[in-house]
């Protein structure tokens, strides 16, 4: 009866392990949220995060594993007494761990989509992609806990530990097919991007058909003659099959899990047209405020702004043809001195302002983009045609731009267009 007291409470203190769930939680909250774009609600970059999540939250997860399983080990004698199969403990506490294990990362998930929720979110979000990051966690439980079960030994945590966490901290993003295997390293999902749901459905398949093999393995390693091998191996084999075939696919698409995607602006239409991607939307009335100024002293010339538009990052800056075409990854402060910037750039012709020939007309350009932006100027030469535009008023600048436009893009400035 004593032997038989102690098993039951074996079998009770387990609960005490939900007492890591808040730990897990924040953990996991920590490494997603590095992954957030700043001032972006994007439903893909959201889902990154959750799998981001695992890079500290699965090692985390594994140590306690391998932790409890060292632990319990040590107490199977006890087990022995009652009748029950030698699997059905550890299956158990798999099961447990398991469980607080996704209790953290359903916290996690919380977190990342409220976050996304409360501000203007954009795309959709994808139920393979938190399907992968649950499978993948639970993928780390169950390797560190057998680890503990097989080799119980108090360094076998440590080792656990830094060995699920170098399986993701050590692969570059996306440098090949590698770097999608579960948790994919995939960095931050920018806009005008999106997953790929093939990656995310084999993701999965990887991570649910290892565990399967794992657990079905261990199971037939520790009942030996007690159950017939064959209606085990048969199912080991196919879940082996099935991690084969997801690894196949994964390195077909040759470390690319983020294509281009199609998505529709959000503009403000007065007093200028500015339109950005749904998920910056809050940026506008910045914009707007910053732009134009810029639009009104451009009128009447050839380059006359009419619309402002965010284009992708691969696609250049430029104003031409009434349409001014920049880039706004994020919404980290500072993001409208990063548009100017950007105009600034679009405004002249680079190659032409580049060309060191051309360097006293190129300070004469940088000296009118800075009236445009109503930026404080900078590398103004000392001359008499700097003088003679910071003396005159904002009509004559206007009118005397009409006229020099050209030059003004070109870089082809000099001192007898300003008198």
């Amino acid at each position: 009866m004593c032997d038989l007291g102690r098993v039951l409470r074996l079998d009770a203190r387990r609960t005490a392990l939900l007492f890591a769930v808040p730990v897990l939680a924040a953990v996991g909250i920590a490494a997603g949220w590095q992954t957030l774009i700043p001032g972006v609600a994007y439903w893909d970059n959201a889902v990154v995060a959750m799998n981001a999540s695992l890079r500290l939250l699965g090692p985390v997860a594994a140590a306690l594993a391998a932790w409890m399983a060292t632990r319990e080990r040590r107490l199977d004698y006890l087990r022995g007494l009652t009748v029950r199969s030698p699997a059905t403990g550890p299956l158990l506490d798999l099961c447990l761990l398991a469980a607080v294990a996704l209790a953290a990362y359903c916290v996690v998930m919380t977190v990342m989509v409220a976050h996304t929720v409360l501000r203007d979110e954009a795309g959709r979000l994808h139920p393979l992609g938190v399907l992968t990051g649950a499978t993948t966690l639970v993928a780390y439980v169950v390797i560190g806990y057998l680890a503990g079960r097989l080799v119980p030994h108090a360094l076998v945590v440590v080792l656990t530990a830094g060995a699920t966490w170098s399986w993701t901290g050590l692969r570059p993003t996306g440098s090949s097919w590698w770097s999608l295997l579960p948790p994919a390293n995939l960095g931050p999902v920018a806009p005008f991007a999106g997953l790929r749901s093939g990656v995310l459905a084999h993701e999965a398949l990887w991570s649910a058909g290892l565990t399967a093999a794992l657990i079905l393995g261990y199971v037939l390693l520790v009942t030996g003659p007690r159950l017939p091998a064959l209606p085990l191996a048969l199912p080991l084999l196919a879940t082996l099959l099935l991690t084969a075939f997801s690894t196949e696919r994964l390195h077909g698409y040759d470390g690319v899990a983020v294509v281009p995607s199609p998505s529709g602006l959000a503009c403000r239409e007065w007093p200028l047209t500015v339109c950005v991607h749904p998920a910056l939307r809050t940026a506008l009335p910045s914009l707007v405020a910053k732009v134009t100024p810029l639009a009104a002293r451009l009128t009447g010339t050839p380059g006359a702004l009419v619309r402002v538009e965010q284009r992708p990052e691969h696609e250049p800056v430029s104003v031409r043809d009434g349409i001014a075409h920049i880039h706004l990854s994020d919404l980290a402060p500072g993001y409208e001195d990063r548009v100017e910037e950007e105009l600034r750039e679009g405004l002249v012709d680079g190659r032409a302002c580049s060309d060191p020939r051309h360097a006293r007309a190129a300070a004469y350009s940088v000296m009118v983009s800075a009236w445009l932006l109503d930026d404080e100027p900078r590398h103004v030469p000392g001359t008499a045609a700097a003088r003679r535009f910071a003396g005159w008023g904002e009509q004559r600048r206007r009118a005397w731009l009409r006229t020099n436009f050209t030059g003004y893009r070109r870089c082809t400035l000099t001192e007898s267009d300003f008198r």
